[in-house]
């Protein structure tokens, strides 16, 4: 098996797929009785890794069912159109506000090559590919579709982003939350227990902390035992471990709200570098905290995207409100 590609059962398998770095960014394959989906696909640079692992696994292209993103930002998203040209029975299931940015994404390219730029895109993503129309639909709320009969159920999540929906796997008890149940990145886990340390993502445009905490409580009611997170891969190992996790990721939504609450007042880089610092104090003390091998260096290097980005997205909030 490649070692980019894990297993971790109930035939789910996360499959790094490379964007910036190691363990960053994951696209799940769930099979079944032969068949298989693909649940988020990272960028058009993370296609072959999706396709060697089919190959890995021994699943023919054409037992691949559905393409589901999670939401349509270019590092759930942006490889879609790409794989589905190798997928010739695959359908496109996506939320209802980004269906038409993944059928025609001139649109999606245009507002992400404004914050990124020409050089950035081209190195990181790659020219985004449409899906024929025919071939993709729009997921909705309280959705229900079988994989070989397995039940995938779909719901609608905002507070990331309004164009978000979660997934439900009955079999493994868990959830694909994209980015509504925040970010965990392998380096944060704590030896020798295994706990992992998450934080929320506010990146631009549609952070909306009412609207996360009721997702969040939404993906509680079915008292999930996993959460299998897009950057990066499964947490939990019980109900109680994910009900702990929600507590903590809504208390920082919180604290994230607080600081950025706290220099409304400023403008322009002045308050775009005191929101930065005040994310980064967080962060540091509660990384720290959680796994004292981290220093708060270690910290800043490691979040330094997430920072700038989070910093952008409470700004455009703040604006909004």
């Amino acid at each position: 098996m490649p070692d980019f590609l894990q297993a971790l059962g109930d035939g789910i398998y996360a499959i790094d797929t490379g964007f910036q770095r190691d363990r960053f960014d994951a696209a799940y394959l769930i099979t079944e009785a032969g068949r298989a989906a693909f649940i988020d696909t990272g960028t058009n640079h993370s296609v072959p890794r999706l396709l060697a692992s089919l190959d890995a696994l021994g699943i023919a292209r054409e037992a691949v069912d559905w393409v589901i993103p999670t939401h349509v930002h270019l590092d759930h998203a942006g490889g879609v159109g790409l794989l589905m040209q190798s997928l010739p029975t695959a359908r496109l299931l996506v939320h209802p506000r980004g269906l038409r940015h993944l059928v025609s994404p001139a649109a999606l390219w245009a507002g992400a090559l404004a914050v990124y730029g020409e050089e950035e895109m081209q190195r990181s993503y790659g020219r985004l590919v449409g899906v024929p129309e025919e071939r993709a639909e729009a997921s909705h709320d309280g959705q229900v579709i079988t994989l070989s009969g397995r039940p995938l159920r779909l719901i609608d999540t905002p507070g990331h982003a309004r164009h978000h929906h979660c997934i439900w796997d009955e079999r493994s008890g868990g959830w694909f939350t994209g980015d509504t149940f925040g970010i965990a990145y392998p380096e944060f886990t704590r030896a020798p227990d295994g706990a992992p340390w998450l934080f929320p993502t506010s990146t631009p445009v549609q952070f909306e902390p009412e609207a996360l905490r009721a997702s969040v409580a939404r993906l509680l009611e079915k008292s999930p035992r996993a959460m299998y997170l897009t950057h990066y891969s499964r947490v939990g190992r019980s109900a109680d471990e994910v009900r702990a996790l929600a507590a903590y990721l809504l208390q920082l939504v919180d604290a994230m709200v607080a600081a950025a609450q706290a220099v409304k007042d400023l403008a322009g880089p002045e308050r775009h570098s005191a929101l930065k610092a005040r994310l980064l104090a967080l962060y540091q003390q509660e990384a720290c905290a959680h796994q004292p091998a981290l220093t708060p260096e270690a910290v800043a290097e490691l979040l330094a995207s997430d920072v700038e980005l989070n910093a952008q997205g409470l700004a455009v909030w703040l604006d909004k409100t």
